[in-house]
């Protein structure tokens, strides 16, 4: 992913402001970008946490690595906003439909994508 967030500032931005949408996989953390940042408006950016909570490192590069890629298939990143997708325990335990399925569901009651009817 080319446009990823880095910094910790947006990271707690987007914690403090961002619209959080549930599922039992993931949860997915929403923001429009705003004037005041320092980065280049026209693009989105994305990030990808899977916490020591939840999981030893193997857990954390496979979580990472199942979100980054459902992420890609929903079309991330998109533009004029930052999300960050936040791993749950359960998401290496269930199918990979399942997780993208409910992944889609949260990003098209974001607005981010056209809603999922399959």
């Amino acid at each position: 992913m080319k446009s990823t967030i880095k910094s910790s500032a947006d990271i707690s931005l987007l914690f403090s402001q961002g619209k959080r949408f549930s599922t039992p996989f993931l949860t997915v953390m929403v923001l429009e970008h705003c004037n005041q940042h320092d980065h280049e408006l026209d693009h989105g950016r994305v990030a990808f946490i899977a916490g020591k909570k939840s999981g030893n490192a193997v857990w954390r590069n496979g979580a990472k690595r199942r979100m980054r890629e459902i992420a890609r298939a929903c079309g991330a990143p998109w533009d004029g906003y930052d999300v960050v997708f936040l791993a749950r325990a359960p998401i290496l335990k269930a199918s990979y439909s399942k997780v993208s399925n409910a992944c889609s569901k949260a990003l098209s009651k974001a607005g981010l994508t056209r809603s999922a009817s399959r």
